[in-house]
């Protein structure tokens, strides 16, 4: 009996797997689309509804303000705008499975189209079969029911254990019957409860047969995934679409300048930028407000620092000598001028020597003023030009000498790009240069160096429009243009991706909610842009906001 209870159900139960279960990344709800020369239009059925993703066809960019009028098996019908961007239609008939027909029409700009459909609702998953327990007790199919998703393993522990105890109890104690009896009576209460605990959504009947799961045309919680196929191509829901902001254009043929790529770095204007330094070298101390900080704003003439130049033991020496002097030569010339004075009043003196005396005496005393003048005040360290203050190497006591720089002004609005050229440049008006990070500067030609510098020929360029972000010394890529031409494609440079073996290639919108990847060879055209050599024909839709994220789906 309890083999009976144990074996009747031990089919594989990790995770109620009642039968075959669909491919992981399978195409959970029915679909269809259709597309016109302006818009793409896409259809889910799911729970008794029709989901509609309407997009701009060249750009797939969400179209929100369209009407949406449909005909179909159960007549006309209008569809509602969601808040998510998509229109949700009535549709009854599509829980019901079959080829159905129906006709949209779609009103935006003052343009209508029609869309043609063609849905088919597959038939819905047969309810798995479970194993029959033929004659054996009620309480015995109850508690198999319950124990089955034990696996088997923990069925065939169970059962050893009870029959042990069983067979123990009847040869040993034959008395005891009873409480034997009881035992079995509580096993049989448990197994026979059906509300006792519900199996991760699985009901159960009477007999213990699990109910079918929800499945096919009625099933409302389906969920699409985006997944990669054998052939390369990757499928993408429209609500993924949304998600990702999948950008497309279409390629077309123009004709395009040549352009080769330089390296380059940001300098600075040398007409907007100015290094301070110290004549004669000194002990640094702050102005009144202190020295400025990294990034502060400063106008040509403020006082950045203050340099105390050092008095060595024998300059103190000989300036004290000096000063001796002076002083000397002073009182003389005092003397001799207090004699002469009341002489030149009586006539005695010619004018002309009291005159001469007075400015010996003054010329001395300035003599000995600038003397003193120069053991005590300072240097001043002026800013040259306009800017604020790219570097700084200013501490108070720091020893500065003459050589060294002790500020930097950069005008952040005048930077330069100085480029190395390995061949003739002879002017590049539309040249531009990208940054790591995506940004594009536009760029005017400024002159090349006649002189080599490692075999590369210096060429600046001036930073057109702004050049906010930048500093002094960063690394940029610069595309200057040829005066020669070429037709073909061009695309923007966030269409390019890399493959897991290197190759750069594209992916191609090849419909709804398809996209197959291209390899092409591909070659410099500006900052943004690149030229499509081959691999690539006129007229297709190539990704261009997302294709990183697409790369990454597998």
């Amino acid at each position: 009996m309890f083999l009976a209870v144990f074996c009747g159900q031990v089919a594989a139960h990790e995770g109620h797997d009642h039968g075959d279960a669909p491919p992981d990344g399978a195409v959970a709800a029915p679909r269809a689309s259709s597309s016109s020369d302006r818009l793409e239009l896409v259809a889910i059925a799911r729970a008794g509804s029709l989901l509609i993703y309407l997009d701009r066809f060249g750009t797939n960019e969400p179209v929100t303000g369209a009407t949406i009028l449909a005909e179909g098996p159960d007549g006309k019908a209008r569809a509602e705008p969601q808040p998510d961007g998509s229109y949700r239609l009535p549709a009854r008939w599509s829980l019901t499975s079959g080829h159905h027909d129906l006709l949209l029409t779609v009103s935006d700009s003052g343009e209508t189209d029609l869309f043609p459909l063609q849905l088919d609702i597959p038939e819905p998953a047969p309810a798995p079969a479970v194993a029959s327990l033929g004659d054996a007790p009620a309480f015995a199919r109850g508690l198999a029911g319950r124990l089955g998703g034990f696996g088997l393993a923990a069925a065939g522990a169970g059962a050893g254990f009870l029959a042990g105890i069983l067979v123990t109890l009847l040869i040993h104690r034959p008395r005891r019957r009873l409480a034997t009896a009881a035992m079995l009576a509580v096993a049989a209460a448990v197994a026979v409860a059906p509300e006792a605990r519900s199996d991760e959504g699985h009901a159960h009947g009477p007999a213990g047969e699990a109910a079918a799961p929800v499945s096919g045309p009625s099933a409302s919680g389906a969920r699409d995934q985006a997944r990669r196929g054998p052939d390369g191509a990757v499928f993408v829901p429209k609500p993924t679409q949304r998600i990702l902001a999948i950008r497309t254009v279409v390629s077309e043929v123009a004709t395009h300048r040549r352009a080769i790529e330089l390296p380059g770095r940001v300098v600075p204007d040398p007409n907007g930028s100015g290094l301070v330094q110290t004549s004669v070298g000194g002990r640094l101390s702050p102005p009144p407000g202190g020295f400025p900080r990294l990034g502060t704003a400063v106008r040509k003439g403020d006082v950045l620092a203050y340099v105390n130049p050092p008095i060595q033991a024998i300059d103190a020496s000989d300036m004290r000598q000096r000063q001796g002097e002076l002083d000397q030569q002073i009182a003389i010339v005092e003397r001799r001028l207090s004699r002469l004075e009341p002489l030149a009043r009586s006539g005695a003196v010619a004018q002309a020597q009291l005159d001469e005396a007075r400015l010996e005496i003054a010329g001395l005393r300035d003599r000995r003023a600038a003397l003193d003048t120069s053991r005590r005040e300072p240097e001043a360290l002026i800013a040259p030009v306009d800017g604020v203050i790219a570097e700084a190497n200013a501490v108070a006591g720091q020893m500065a000498q003459p050589t060294g720089m002790v500020f930097h002004i950069v005008d952040p609005d005048r930077l330069w790009i100085e480029a190395l050229s390995f061949e003739s440049l002879p002017g590049a008006p539309d040249a531009s240069a990208r940054l790591p990070s995506g940004q594009v500067l536009r760029l005017r030609f400024q002159g090349a160096g006649l002189a080599d510098r490692n075999q590369a020929v210096p060429v600046h360029f001036s930073v057109e429009g702004g050049a906010g972000g930048l500093r002094i010394g960063q690394f940029v890529t610069v595309v200057a243009s040829q005066s020669t031409e070429r037709a073909g494609l061009a695309l923007p440079r966030t269409s390019v991706v890399r493959s897991a073996g290197g190759q750069d290639l594209v992916y191609e919108h090849t419909g709804a909610e398809r996209f197959e990847p291209r390899e092409i060879r591909l070659q410099a055209l500006d900052a943004d842009r690149v030229y499509v050599a081959s691999g690539l024909a006129a007229g297709r839709r190539v990704v261009t906001s997302g294709a990183e994220l697409l790369n990454q789906v597998r």
